[in-house]
This record gives C-alpha cells, structure tokens and sequence, in this order.
C-alpha cells in the first residue's frame, strides 16, 4: 500500500495511551524494581530505562516490530508467523509473556474492525495462536503503508511514555520529573529505531538481567497495582 500524505497520523491514535490495549496495567517490572529500591528518583528510572532500551525488552521488540512490519510489507503471511512464533518464544517469564501478548491481541483485535488491511488477513491466515504487541504493531504499520523508521520512533517512545507513567503512580517520580526522564531518553529513543530498522532476527539479544529478574519476582510480589 502506498502511504498516504497523513501517513505519521494513524501513529499518534494506535500507540496514544487512549488506544484499548490495556498498556496502563504493566510495569514490565518497575513495580518490584521500586519495592527493591531500585528505583528511588528520576536519576535511577533514567538509568533503568536507558538499559532497556541499549539491552532489553524493548530494543528486541523493536527489531520484532521492524522484521513484522517488513513482512506485512511484502504480504509474507509465512514470515509474519515465523516472527509471531519468535516473540512469544523471547517472553522470558509469565508476566512477560501475560504483557506481550494481552497488548498483542488486543490491538489486532481493536484494529481488524476499525482499519483493517490484508496483512492482518495474512497474519492469521499463517498463524492461529497470541500475537505479541510488537508483531501486531509491526503488522498494522506495514500493512498500511508507514514508514518503518517513524513507526518505530512512535513505538519505542510509546514504550518509554506507559514505562514512566508507570513510574509516576508507583511515587517513583512526578509528573514533572516524568517528563524530563522522557526528554532525557529521546535521543536513545531515535537510536533505537534507527538500529531496528536495519537489524535483522540474528541482533536480537539483552543483557538487562535485572530487569528481567524484576519481571520474575514481580509474580509472587505481595502487594501490586500492575499485572506485570
């Protein structure tokens, strides 16, 4: 599909926190992180995201995303479901797995009765299991013609946003501080979408244990507003 002049447009509404998928209900582990004191000001959340996105989750789901959206592009159903297989495999425990794919399905769902396109029909065609968020948003941005390295931008600072709003309703931080961590991380954020956008599946690969170790023991946390 050619894009169309509005093209960045549909970015704003899909990846908006408005957007039905539930996001506000995640931490990806930044509740047990502030129970550990990990996290105790604007200074540590700005270190801690700043390590997903050089080794964590979220740079691997924005080379999932880029290699979703690549696919769609060329109507490649067998590869989106070869990439669909890989993102649920990646989850590293059950809530990471419970983030992935409950954002996943809800967004496809959401946008196969409002925008649908023929690569959604391809996706489900080659795959009948969860869809994880970053393939389905890889799907939707190719199957109607975004440009991948917007997209992605829109993607990971998506990311980066519903991460600190998570942070302000945990007193990590306020509103304010919010908003500088978010300035502060920018220049990553465009890094990140950068790199994607010319990784290929072989880049995927992390080294945020910690956080990953958050996300394990956020399951038997005792007191928890978030579900991950």
């Amino acid at each position: 599909m050619t894009p169309t002049p509005h093209a960045p447009l549909p970015l704003f509404v899909w990846l908006s926190p408005a957007f039905p998928v539930g996001a506000f209900a995640y931490s990806h582990g930044l509740e047990w992180a502030a129970e550990a004191s990990d996290l105790t000001d604007a200074a540590t959340l700005a270190d801690w995201l700043a390590a997903l996105l050089d080794h964590g989750a979220p740079r691997n789901d924005a080379i999932l995303m880029a290699e979703a959206h690549r696919a769609a592009t060329a109507g490649d159903g067998s590869r989106l479901a070869s990439v669909a297989e890989l993102a649920i495999a990646l989850a590293g425990s059950r809530e990471r797995r419970l983030e992935a794919v409950t954002q996943g399905n809800a967004f496809l769902a959401t946008l196969e009765k409002v925008s649908p396109c023929e690569a959604f029909a391809a996706l489900r065609a080659a795959w009948a299991g969860d869809v994880a968020y970053p393939v389905a948003v890889g799907t939707a941005t190719g199957g109607h013609g975004l440009p991948l390295e917007a997209a992605l931008e829109a993607f990971v600072l998506a990311i980066v946003g519903n991460l600190v709003s998570a942070a302000v309703r945990l007193s990590v931080v306020g509103q304010t501080d919010g908003q500088r961590v978010i300035a502060r991380l920018l220049p990553e954020v465009t890094q990140v979408a950068k790199d994607a956008a010319i990784a290929t599946l072989d880049d995927i690969g992390g080294a945020a244990f910690r956080s990953d170790l958050a996300s394990i023991r956020h399951e038997t946390q005792y007191t928890r507003l978030f579900r991950s």
